[in-house]
């Protein structure tokens, strides 16, 4: 368990669970792990900017953080395109203050109890306080953003959480449509989780020195791994054991959100079958599951969408050519290896056809 200490008086680490650090991805942010130790502390500091009462709230929300996907985005970018600073810190620090914000809003919108093997914030304290909290975060990451000497980082920030909460309103907008299109569905995927994966990377690029091309460049990768990266989470919430995944599952079927497994099934499905699955998820209970992950095994659901990330992941490694060869790079490379790897994984994991 990696765990970054402060100095700050008051001030709780923010601990990073060794369950969530897997050794398949300890290597790949093996050479940026300094970087990310000084994000934990940055992140931990901020918990001194909110009045007393809320700081407890504050902290509980920043702290047990994940894989920290998106600062070691940010870390690698510059890696492969010029050189680590401090100002990467600060922007590695704003954008998972923003991540942080929206998976407290995703969870009071898809009633989930649990994530990272902990109670959500929201079955904690209600919804009321959860939404507060995430706004309270929203707000201090663009404080942030603010204080680079020119107004464009805290342009993209704005920019981009923008485009992620346009996606939820989007996906929300959505619920209990059964009849999304693949083109509307990867729509809301690239504004609702690829756009901070873009982020990181342009700014990533920007804040290291790098040029147009690298910056667009790294841009399109973002776009294309966080697609795939969504997508992942989708059959995830579908195939994956709540136990070993540490988050509630099942939360896109209870709310009547449509992801591409499902979508691959109906439009694959007979008439008849495709009517049976519609009154399923048009009235969603637990006990529907194994009749529905039965109907997406019968018609490759799970193989086409691996198929989709896979596809994803070649794209996100093409944006990559062009830019100078070097461990940064190699990096970025492995990442989508690393998410590869992880479907098959989650592949092992399913139940057999019936």
């Amino acid at each position: 368990m990696l765990v970054a200490g402060s100095k700050a008086a008051g001030v709780c680490p923010v601990v990073v669970s060794s369950r969530e650090r897997s050794a398949a991805w300890e290597p790949i942010v093996a050479p940026v792990e300094p970087f990310l130790e000084t994000v934990n502390l940055r992140l931990a500091e901020q918990v001194d900017a909110f009045e007393p009462e809320i700081a407890g709230i504050v902290r509980d929300a920043l702290t047990h953080q994940g894989k920290q996907l998106r600062p070691a985005l940010v870390a690698l970018s510059a890696e492969a395109t010029g050189g680590l600073n401090d100002s990467l810190v600060t922007v590695a620090t704003i954008i998972e203050i923003v991540h942080v914000a929206t998976l407290i809003h995703d969870d009071v919108m898809d009633e989930a109890r649990i994530r990272r093997r902990r109670l959500t914030l929201a079955a904690q304290m209600g919804n009321a306080l959860a939404v507060l909290a995430g706004d309270c975060l929203f707000a201090h990451a663009l404080q942030l953003a603010a204080g680079f000497p020119t107004p464009d980082v805290c342009r993209a920030v704005a920019a981009a959480t923008r485009t992620v909460c346009s996606g939820e309103t989007l996906q929300t907008l959505q619920e209990g449509q059964i009849s999304l299109s693949r083109e509307e569905y990867f729509r809301i995927l690239r504004m609702k989780t690829a756009e901070l994966f873009a982020l990181s990377c342009e700014l990533g690029a920007q804040l290291s020195g790098a040029g147009e091309f690298e910056q667009r460049a790294l841009r399109e990768y973002g776009l294309a791994l966080g697609t795939a990266y969504q997508v992942y989470d989708d059959c995830l919430d579908l195939f994956g054991e709540e136990r070993a995944v540490g988050k509630s599952l099942g939360t896109d079927l209870a709310v009547g959100k449509v992801t591409l497994p499902v979508i691959v099934a109906l439009e694959r499905a007979t008439a008849a079958e495709s009517a049976e699955a519609r009154e399923w998820l048009g009235s969603w209970q637990p006990r529907h599951l194994p009749k529905l992950l039965e109907f997406l095994d019968r018609h490759g659901a799970f193989a086409e969408a691996a198929g989709v990330l896979q596809s994803l992941c070649r794209s996100a490694r093409r944006a990559l050519t062009g830019l100078p060869a070097g461990p940064g790079v190699a990096s970025l490379k492995a990442v989508t290896e690393y998410l590869i790897q992880q479907a098959a994984a989650l592949d092992g994991r399913r139940p057999p056809a019936h």
